[in-house]
Parts: structure tokens; sequence; C-alpha cells
């Protein structure tokens, strides 16, 4: 079952305090960014947030679990409808994570 994009645009809300937030499809679910720094996936109109130390650490009650089959765990954010709590464990993922590699330009298809 994939997600719904309307519910995908609600966490991208839920979540503006942190900074510049998108999305993007993959496999049938969703990616969402931070700053350009992937933190979580939206699968099966769920949460989930890369487990970090430092947000483990600030949330030692956050429940882990595979976003999908085969995956390994993150944390699974029930409490979707608080604002200020998302904003927060987004600040702190963010934070933690490092900065995206820089993307290499795309060959022209006349470039050898």
């Amino acid at each position: 079952m994939s997600s719904k994009k309307e519910f995908v645009e609600y966490i991208a809300d839920q979540c503006r305090g942190a900074g510049e937030i998108t999305y993007k499809k993959m496999f049938g679910e969703y990616g969402l960014y931070c700053g350009g720094k992937i933190f979580a996936l939206v699968c099966d109109d769920m949460l989930f947030v890369k487990p970090t130390e430092q947000v483990k650490e600030k949330f030692p009650n956050l429940p882990e679990k595979p976003p999908y089959d085969g995956a390994k765990n993150y944390l699974f954010i029930e409490d979707v409808d608080n604002s200020e709590f998302l904003t927060e464990i987004v600040t702190v993922t963010y934070n933690a994570l490092p900065e995206p590699k820089p993307k290499k330009p795309k060959k022209k298809a006349n470039d050898q």
C-alpha cells in the first residue's frame, strides 16, 4: 500500500518550523528532506525518522521498526499532529546528519 500525497503534504507542513521541507516520491513511497538532507520516510501513511544517536538520546522512548520489509529500523513517529514535537525531532535529526554530497554534473550526449 502506498502513501497518500495529502498525508505527506500534511507531514511536511507539520515540520515547517525546522526549515525548508520538501519530499520526493521513491518506489511508491516518499522521502522527506530538510535543507536538502533526507531525514525521514513516509511509508503506508506512517512517518519513520532516521535513527541518529542524538534523536535517540533526546527521545529515548520512540519505538523503532522498519518502514518496509527488509529495511533497517527507523524511529516510528505516531504523534504526527504535534507540530512542535515534529519540528524538534527534525531539527535534531538535521543537525546530526552529514551535509549531502554535491551532485556530479550530468554528461551531455556529445561529451566523451
